[in-house]
């Protein structure tokens, strides 16, 4: 059994590898994208779409993902989504045309919208009931995030420059491969369920972030005001509610409305949606920054953002555990956003004569220590404060606040850089202006992120959390 012995901490580093991959493959492509568009003819708009459309097949069908978990088994669903990214991998490297291409990231991403809830239940399962190990294993399970985005940009360009763009894929198949494999030699057996899938909440839904997503990122291309936007934007929205509609007279629905009801609930997966909304374009800008002001190539840029890697990994398994269970989750949540919002404050000043060590490492630190803070107990509160049957739906439901926030902070930040002058490559000092006003959008939407977390959450009875079982009852009075 997974639960037992050393078994269990080697489930969770598949499970890690798991969150690792799905965020690895946001970043992965970033270097090759210039060798992909010479080869399978994409147009300068069309290109971003091998990034956006992997980002809207995973936010759009994560809370599918998370109910099919609870309905058909964990295990069993974490094995499909691994089935799923492989054969997306397959197309994806062998594409010789640019929809083929996108089918292929499509394909990717409903892997990850499969794979990502079903691993958070697993860990779940096989740490909930042990309340000394729980906040050690959320912290490697978080740690791998950004582990994984940094080490996109390494293996990117490395493939990139010694063998060509298939390769990022091809690499996705013997992982896959042996990810199929020890999933059931390590991870526990969940019998199915009796029930249904509420086909029309899941269609509604999935349309409605699917074409919400779609008209945020592609706004910064195409304008805000024109019917491009506003049209796929009303139809998702419309759909959305809809969605709710749906689900309040629904006898099993998709998502049971009354969670949200849950004590803290809201208030963290608020929290996580605006954690990704602030930390992404900081990410991504910040590339932009070292690359295109401080004329970094992919791979230095890459080692430039170790610093922030290594210290988050090391305060998320080293450091954060200890506080949360000395200070509880609420003031390591605001405390964290707040020190986002520091970092990026501090990152806008950043100057077009500039250099890594002034500019960049310090501010960045900051940034990556609010990050380390704020992730982890935000993570635990979603998911802790779900009965049992109904971890896979918190799983989806965190995990669609998470990418979501990710896909419209980018994009709302892409289109306030524009607006600022992101895009004058021949102008270094409008340039950085441009990054600065994104930096200043991320840390005000961190810091709009600290005041609604002081507003929501509850403070904890006892600071341990989330050191609680999936479904104890105290966690759900707390």
């Amino acid at each position: 059994m997974a639960d037992t012995g050393s078994r269990r901490w080697w489930a969770l580093g598949l499970i890690a590898l798991a969150q690792f991959m799905v965020i690895m493959d946001t970043s992965i492509i970033g270097v090759a994208l210039p060798e992909m568009q010479k080869d399978l003819g994409f147009s300068s708009g069309g290109l971003s779409w091998v990034f956006n459309a992997y980002v809207i097949a995973l936010g759009g069908l994560l809370l599918l993902g998370g109910r099919l978990s609870d309905l058909f088994g964990a295990r069993r669903l974490f094995t499909t989504g691994w089935v799923v990214t492989l054969a997306g991998s397959v197309v994806a490297a062998l594409a010789g045309t640019a929809w083929v291409e996108l089918l292929g990231r499509v394909l990717q991403g409903g892997g990850a919208a499969l794979i990502a809830p079903s691993a958070l239940t697993l860990l779940m399962m096989i740490f909930g009931s042990r309340p000394q190990e729980l906040p050690k294993a959320l912290a490697l399970y978080g740690a791998a995030a950004p582990a994984g985005g940094t080490a996109g940009v390494f293996l990117g360009g490395v493939i990139t420059e010694w063998l060509s763009w298939p390769w990022i894929f091809w690499l996705y198949v013997p992982i896959s491969l042996v990810a199929i494999i020890a999933t059931a030699r390590l991870m526990p057996e969940v019998p199915a369920k009796r029930g249904s899938v509420d086909v029309l909440g899941a269609a509604t839904v999935t349309a409605g972030l699917a074409l919400t997503v779609f008209a945020v990122v592609r706004a910064p291309q195409v304008g805000w005001g024109v019917f491009e936007t506003l049209g796929p934007l009303t139809g998702g929205l419309l759909l959305l509610v809809l969605f709710v509609a749906v689900q309040r007279v629904r006898r099993v629905p998709l998502v049971r409305l009354g969670i949200f009801r849950t004590p803290n609930l809201g208030g963290a997966n608020l929290a996580q949606f605006l954690l990704g909304a602030a930390w992404i374009p900081m990410w991504y800008f910040l590339n932009l920054y070292l690359q295109q002001v401080l004329g970094y190539g992919a791979f230095a840029s890459g080692a430039a953002l170790l610093p922030m890697t290594v210290l988050i990994v090391v305060l998320m398994v080293a450091v954060a555990p200890k506080l949360i269970a000395k200070l509880g989750a609420k003031p390591m949540i605001v405390g964290g956003l707040g020190a986002l919002a520091a970092g990026l404050l501090w990152l806008s000043f950043a100057r077009p004569t500039g250099n890594f060590v002034v500019d960049v490492l310090p501010a960045s630190l900051v940034a990556a220590l609010g990050q380390a803070l704020a992730f982890i107990p935000s993570l635990g509160r979603a998911i802790s404060s779900a009965k049992p049957e109904e971890g896979g739906l918190a799983a989806g439901i965190v995990n669609t606040a998470y990418q979501v926030g990710s896909a419209l902070g980018l994009a709302a930040m892409t289109a306030v850089g524009l607006s600022f002058g992101a895009d004058r490559h021949d102008d270094p000092v409008v340039m950085t202006g441009g990054f600065s006003a994104a930096f200043l959008g991320a840390a005000g939407i961190a810091m709009v992120g600290g005041f609604l977390a002081m507003a929501t959450l509850r403070t904890d009875r006892s600071a341990a959390e989330p050191s609680v079982p999936v479904g104890d009852k105290d966690a759900v009075a707390r």
